[in-house]
């Protein structure tokens, strides 16, 4: 079985893989989820947050053995992980992720898409270092398949996020090019443009990306559906 560690996006915290996680467990692996800083319950003041330190969150919670998932503006903090250590994991996931080009940042990469869903619901804070979602059009753009449930879980969770970390270029070499990745697009995303998502994997070999029918949140909306991918993901290595 697996030890899997889950990393989460913009605005989110570990609280988001409240569904996912029992659901692995059920199917014999380890689980641990991290708030990286200033996000969750970490109490790092979001000015002090910084694309390095998202990393070494990972890192301090990674063993070789870890298959580390990492969902939307995750995949950054989990590829910088990587480069700094690629023996301090087993394998990297990008779950509807942004996939780090060398020397570009994660907001470099986002202006890269054709089409730009997430910019109406970004409110900028007059701290000018932070930015939040409108809850307003968070449903929809995060949890357009959900139940009410869920969105009534999310919604008032979503916290501030720091723009630094984000604007920050990541430079990758062959140390994060050595470690083995998968990637799984989500095809009904209202977040990421899920034809983006194809296009940042064009080049990955066609085994190693997989599809889910769902929106950008497939931890709430179809999370045995994830596991049991997960799992697959698991088996191959």
């Amino acid at each position: 079985m697996a030890d899997f560690l889950l990393v989460h996006g913009s605005c989110h915290g570990a609280w988001c893989w409240r569904d996912l996680i029992p659901e692995l467990e059920a199917l014999g692996h380890t689980v641990r989820a991290i708030d990286l800083p200033a996000h969750g319950e970490d109490d790092t003041p979001c000015g002090d947050a910084t694309l390095p330190g998202c990393g070494a969150a990972v890192l301090a919670a990674s063993t070789p053995d870890t298959i580390i998932l990492g969902h939307s503006w995750g995949g950054f903090p989990i590829a910088a992980a990587a480069e700094v250590d690629p023996k301090a994991m087993r394998a990297l996931i990008f779950l509807c992720a942004y996939v780090p080009r060398d020397g570009l940042s994660m907001v470099d990469l986002r202006k890269r898409a054709k089409r730009q869903p997430i910019l109406p619901a970004v409110i900028r804070n007059p701290d000018g270092a932070t930015m939040r979602i409108d809850p307003e059009q968070a449903a929809g753009l995060f949890y357009s398949d959900c139940s009410q449930e869920i969105i009534d879980f999310a919604v008032p969770q979503l916290c501030d996020q720091a723009i630094l970390p984000q604007k920050t270029p990541l430079e990758v070499s062959e140390d994060y090019e050595s470690v083995e990745k998968f990637y799984i697009r989500c095809t009904e995303d209202q977040t990421i443009p899920p034809e983006y998502q194809a296009e940042m994997v064009e080049d990955w070999p066609s085994e190693r990306v997989f599809e889910m029918p769902t929106s950008h949140s497939p931890f709430f909306s179809d999370p045995k559906g994830l596991a049991k991918l997960m799992d697959q993901i698991a088996g191959s290595l």
